[in-house]
């Protein structure tokens, strides 16, 4: 088969995710990785010469009738992003362009925007990249408004999960683009951005040679879309100049009616005396507020088994802080060691149980530690993950005011002999505009429940996720993380029956019946959201 200039055939029939939870089996000789054309001068060339290539990508499998996802790190625990035809291997499509005032509206100039703020990247740009273009080698230094715990996604599939941090004024990943560039068809590629806010000019458009669409829905649709929207080739975001953060790690916090308030209503007067300074003074504001929760040393009101707390102030950037080593808890144990744990408790069977409690005390204490205070860059501070290796992670939205009876379900369940080899976090967020981003609630609480991956641990989540549904709590799942439980139903209850239908017809009025069919995988099919009803092209 000949190929077009850019693009290699994968020789694979399986893939398997970067945390070695699930493997895929896949269409032989249907898979591909992609490549920018270095043979042309211009990096708008080569730019424009790989949307061709993303096209012919499509009309190829649309011929076949191959099913294709765009993959970026594979850093999903589910199966959200990957398809049972081939894979886009992306990595290498990291180029990057700063935005001259030109190509930008006068109504984002007039409003206080400014040109320099905006920085367009390809798809397969990693989070750890784009930090390293914006901090080191932008000028003036930028910084991304948020971040993950880690690094390692490409900005196209951290956006399109939903990716987020513990920013409770600022929000998830998606929150700070404002502008995509989707590949919808073999020959049809789009600009797209809110209606509410444009912000780039006729002329940027012209140079991508792009339609341009200006529609708040459709953007807030396919902004967490998870590859079902078309192929994302490039991301528009809006940044700010470089900033420090100053983390601080405080232990042996009680669990008590003081910490309860403030984990509910955001109200940090109540823990003032906890916190190393004020929620906002003169030289820095609370920015990232986390707790955390080792299950098996934990008890209401008692400090010695309280639990942990994570804050982080925004401070101006200067150039004479201590720069922050790598932080090594995150590597105190390899890649092998949770996955030994995992086979060994997975093969010990019922006995493993009794190894839980030890397992976690074991654990939390390399993870998780009071430090001095640490300052660094958003790219500098949100680096590795802490669990590393065959590691399972399920992570909850619910409103900030369930957060304390979420805890409290939890550690029922865990009382009553459901064992789970993790540790529990608290992480706030500003909702998001997205019609399907997990963080939705005004004020979002994610409750992470991050651990071994094991049947003991699969059989945990769902307990909790049955617990909430007969509680009545309202809850949504990380799309990139475990939620093997998420049917059309379930997204209905979570996010609205009108909002899932505004997302269903907005794909279908976006990509024509056949290009739908590239971009659909089981994982879609599980959910519903390739339902047809609504506004078809």
């Amino acid at each position: 088969m000949a190929l077009p200039k850019g693009i290699e055939l994968l020789p694979i029939t399986s893939w398997e995710n970067r945390h070695q939870n699930f493997t895929q089996k896949l269409t032989k000789d249907a898979s591909f990785k992609i490549r920018n054309d270095h043979s042309l001068s211009k990096s708008s060339e080569k730019y424009k010469a790989t949307t061709k290539n993303i096209q012919w990508l499509i009309g190829h499998a649309i011929k076949n009738k191959i099913r294709l996802r765009a993959m970026g790190s594979g850093w999903s625990f589910s199966k959200v992003a990957v398809s049972e035809g081939g894979i886009i291997d992306t990595k290498s499509l990291r180029l990057s362009f700063s935005i001259s005032k030109s190509y930008v509206t006068n109504d984002y100039l007039k409003k206080g925007g400014l040109s320099e703020n905006l920085f367009f990247t390809q798809c397969g740009m990693s989070i750890l990249q784009l930090n390293t273009k914006l901090e080191k080698e932008k000028r003036p230094s930028r910084s991304i408004k948020a971040s993950g715990a880690s690094n390692g996604q490409t900005i196209a599939g951290a956006l399109s999960t939903g990716t987020h941090g513990a920013a409770f004024n600022v929000g998830a990943l998606q929150d700070f683009v404002v502008g995509l560039h989707i590949i919808v068809g073999k020959d049809r590629h789009i600009w797209l951005e809110r209606e509410s806010t444009p912000i780039m000019s006729n002329k940027f458009v012209d140079w991508l040679g792009a339609e341009r669409i200006k529609d708040d829905i459709m953007f807030n649709s396919a902004i967490v879309s998870f590859g079902s929207f078309g192929f994302i080739h490039g991301v528009l975001i809006e940044t700010e100049p470089k900033f420090l953060l100053e983390e601080h790690r405080i232990d042996k916090i009680a669990y008590n009616d003081v910490l309860k308030h403030t984990m509910t209503t955001q109200d940090f007067s109540t823990i003032k005396d906890l916190l190393p300074f004020p929620q906002v003074s003169l030289d820095r504001e609370l920015y990232h507020f986390e707790v955390l929760i080792n299950p098996y040393d934990f008890k209401p009101n008692d400090t010695n088994k309280g639990v942990f707390i994570k804050v982080a102030y925004k401070k101006k950037y200067r150039n004479d802080y201590v720069r922050r080593k790598r932080d090594s808890n995150g590597l105190t144990y390899g890649d092998d060691l949770l996955g030994l744990i995992q086979t060994m408790m997975d093969s010990l069977g019922s006995l493993s149980v009794k190894l839980v409690p030890s397992l976690v005390n074991l654990l939390f204490p390399l993870a998780y530690k009071e430090t001095p205070a640490l300052e660094g860059t958003i790219g500098e501070t949100y680096n590795n993950t802490k669990f590393r290796g065959k590691v399972a992670s399920a992570a909850l939205g619910i409103d900030i005011k369930d957060s304390v009876q979420v805890v409290k379900e939890i550690m029922d369940i865990i009382n009553n002999g459901n064992p789970f080899p993790g540790g529990i976090s608290l992480r706030y967020v500003k909702g998001t505009k997205a019609l399907l981003g997990f963080t939705k609630f005004k004020k979002t609480c994610v409750l992470e429940l991050d651990g071994v991956d094991s049947k003991v641990t699969r059989d945990f989540y769902d307990k909790i996720w049955n617990r909430l549904e007969s509680k009545n709590i309202s809850y949504t799942l990380h799309w990139g993380k475990i939620n093997f439980n998420l049917n059309f139903n379930r997204i209905q209850k979570m996010y609205g029956s009108a909002t899932v239908q505004h997302w269903i017809d907005s794909r279908n009025e976006l990509l024509n019946e056949k290009t739908r069919e590239v971009f659909t995988n089981k994982f879609v099919e599980q959910c519903g959201l390739n339902k047809k009803s609504g506004v078809i092209v």
